[in-house]
């Protein structure tokens, strides 16, 4: 019985003094981040509570679980050593993860809140989060080599593994060679500024703004909510359009097919009065021309600038509604007409020189008589 009793009170006070300096620890970073609210670090920090907590929690039973003189632990200190330095390693490489995440994600919090270029932003953004998975994938890789080698097992075979590793190298690298394609050309993506997070692109014939770049793959978020997910190696070997490259802004075209009648100065003056109206519109270009023509109608194209893609869309939009509406309501006869009827005889000529010219046209196209 007093064995458990020890066992409850260094279980019970290896956590309370862990919670006691991870509280401490807590609030001395919501101090600080009170009084500079300008630099984002000590809010990131607080989110390294938990992995904190098994660091300490996991250190103090290392010192202390002997103590308790519990015939089960006794027998199996070795083992539950084992286990706590186990712990010890994952708890470390955690907490040295969200450390790496805080500072990374403060400095560039304070970068995008001095700069006013916004795509060199989302550059750096895009940056900042390969880099960040980078140091996650490789603290994960040390911390479960770090792991193994507390075996003795694996101690015994290291010299061994360190002769065959060219050979392991090379058939991982064939093996693996899809995967570690797409880990260069994660990178390639990341530093050559390729693509970007936020960036708006079509691939596949999918219009979308980039939502996530992995080392692997990239995700791109559709206008209609849709994620599609594609290799990273699918932007450094195949063509595709990105429309936030160099800028932003963009021009798009609106086609309006029209009755020859169509009265094209109005349209343009109407077009111009609409967009001094619409909100979406940047003021850059506008522009309304006849570009071609047929024998049943007119082509009109409206020409209309904004600062993205998202208003683009939306001032094409609004101007297609806007302009036929106008035509509508006042010019019906300028909207296309198919005709039907059949054509009338001029008003100068009777019914019997009509039907004599019809007889004369019959007769031209009739075949000569054989001899």
């Amino acid at each position: 019985m007093e064995s458990v009793l020890r066992l409850v009170i260094v279980l019970g006070g290896s956590a309370l003094v862990a919670l006691a300096a991870v509280r401490a620890a807590d609030v001395l970073a919501r101090q600080a981040d009170a009084r500079s609210p300008e630099t984002p670090l000590w809010g990131l920090l607080r989110r390294c509570r938990t992995p904190l907590f098994v660091v300490l929690f996991t250190t103090l039973l290392g010192w202390t679980f002997r103590a308790t003189r519990w015939a089960p632990l006794d027998d199996h200190a070795d083992t539950v050593s084992h286990l706590l330095v186990l712990c010890l390693i994952g708890g470390g490489a955690w907490l040295a993860v969200r450390v790496a995440s805080a500072v990374v994600e403060s400095s560039y919090a304070r970068y995008a809140g001095r700069s006013h270029d916004v795509a060199r932003v989302r550059r750096v953004r895009t940056q900042v989060t390969l880099i960040m998975r980078v140091v996650a994938v490789a603290v994960g890789v040390i911390a479960g080599a770090v792991a193994l080698l507390t075996f003795p097992a694996f101690r015994t075979v290291g010299t061994s593994l360190l002769a065959s590793a060219g050979i392991i190298g090379i058939v991982a690298g064939v093996a693996a060679q899809s995967t570690l394609g797409n880990l260069f050309a994660g990178f390639q993506i990341a530093f050559g500024d390729m693509v970007r997070i936020g960036d708006t692109v079509v691939v596949n014939g999918e219009w979308g703004t980039v939502e996530e770049i992995t080392l692997t793959f990239l995700t791109v978020r559709t206008w209609d909510e849709r994620r599609v997910t594609l290799p990273v190696s699918y932007f450094t070997s195949r063509p595709f359009e990105n429309w936030s490259r160099g800028g932003a802004e963009m021009t798009g075209s609106v086609f309006f097919y029209c009755d020859h009648s169509v009265p094209v100065a109005p349209m343009r003056a109407r077009l111009k009065e609409f967009l001094d109206t619409c909100p979406t519109w940047d003021g850059r270009a506008w522009d309304l021309a006849v570009t071609d023509t047929s024998p049943t109608c007119v082509t009109v194209r409206a020409i209309v600038t904004a600062k993205d893609a998202d208003d683009l869309w939306t001032t094409r939009c609004a101007v297609r509604e806007e302009l036929m509406a106008w035509l509508v309501r006042e010019h019906p006869e300028a909207l296309p007409r198919i005709l039907t009827a059949p054509a009338a005889a001029p008003a100068a000529e009777t019914g019997e020189d009509a039907g004599e010219r019809s007889s004369r046209h019959d007769a031209s196209w009739r075949l000569p008589d054989k001899e």
